[in-house]
């Protein structure tokens, strides 16, 4: 029952401090605490771990109450190197980063 989200526009950095709310918790516990989270990462990883659950009950023989997130574990993507103009005729380089997460739910 895995699930996996690749090249969010949203820095890992971000996305960890999301993540690190739901570690370890009930499946069910994870989509209403994600659901109610203010920030931006909370949208990709509810959707992530809503895809997981439902390819748990499609796999079938699982009780979708007894999910719990075994591991989540948020990744470095591709980084978006670009630049920024500056006075003077000088330019300083951007950085724009993505993450991967990948998402694993067992039963108790």
């Amino acid at each position: 029952m895995n699930a996996t989200f690749k090249h969010i526009r949203i820095s890992p950095e971000k996305m960890r401090a999301v993540v690190n709310l739901v570690r370890g918790r009930k499946a069910s516990t994870a989509v209403d605490t994600l659901t109610f989270c203010r920030r931006k990462g909370a949208g990709p990883v509810l959707k992530l771990v809503k895809s997981a659950v439902s390819n748990a009950t499609q796999k079938g023989g699982v009780d979708v109450d007894n999910l719990f997130l075994k591991e989540i574990v948020v990744g470095n993507g591709p980084i978006l190197k670009r630049w920024r103009s500056r006075s003077r005729g000088m330019a300083n380089k951007e950085l724009r980063r993505s993450c991967h997460i990948s998402v694993e739910l067992e039963e108790r």
